[in-house]
């Protein structure tokens, strides 16, 4: 990004210094040279982290690994609440507000990930079970190794200690490919 005094000049936009006015697209015509003249510079712009694992991309703000009971501003638990008919209110029920961490979330995108690719067979599973035709040795394999990474990945993101561990184990993901 182009900086003027330390302030980001958006390109294609006109702007103004020392009482002059520039058109919006003077950034893309003028020279380096010109821009350096009125001491405008390139910074390259920050490197945005991983928003799936960091609030606000910001390697300082890591979202939370573990998955957290809720409660209230007095410290007593916050319950689900569901409409009462009768009272025509909502009530709380006996299940607590859980936020689930990042652990949690990933493992069930894992099984779902899992489940995807497994149901693209199941028709075969169902065949055997109701007529038994062999499934090819091919199609079993794979969904033995699709269960297998799975079961991998489960186990090392529920071992994981940090976000930077949990990053390490979703990136090695290898579900094979599909023949």
């Amino acid at each position: 990004m182009f900086l003027l005094n330390g302030q980001p000049l958006a390109i294609g936009r006109a702007f103004t210094y020392m009482g002059i006015q520039y058109p919006a697209n003077w950034l893309q015509l003028s020279s380096e040279a010109e821009k350096a003249a009125i001491s405008i510079t390139w910074v390259a712009d920050p490197v945005r982290a991983d928003d799936r694992f960091y609030w606000d991309g910001d390697v300082n703000n890591p979202k939370m690994m573990e998955d957290r009971l809720e409660v209230k501003e007095d410290g007593t638990p916050l319950w689900v609440q569901t409409y009462d008919p009768v009272t025509e209110s909502m009530v709380d029920t006996d299940v607590q507000v859980v936020t689930k961490g990042l652990k949690s979330n990933w493992i069930a995108q894992v099984k779902d990930t899992a489940g995807k690719l497994l149901a693209q067979t199941d028709w075969m599973v169902i065949r055997k079970a109701e007529r038994n035709v062999d499934m090819p040795v091919k199609v079993a394999e794979r969904r033995s190794a699709i269960r297998a990474e799975c079961d991998r990945l489960e186990a090392a993101i529920a071992g994981c200690a940090d976000v930077a561990a949990l990053i390490t184990v979703v990136s090695s993901q290898d579900w094979g490919k599909d023949e």
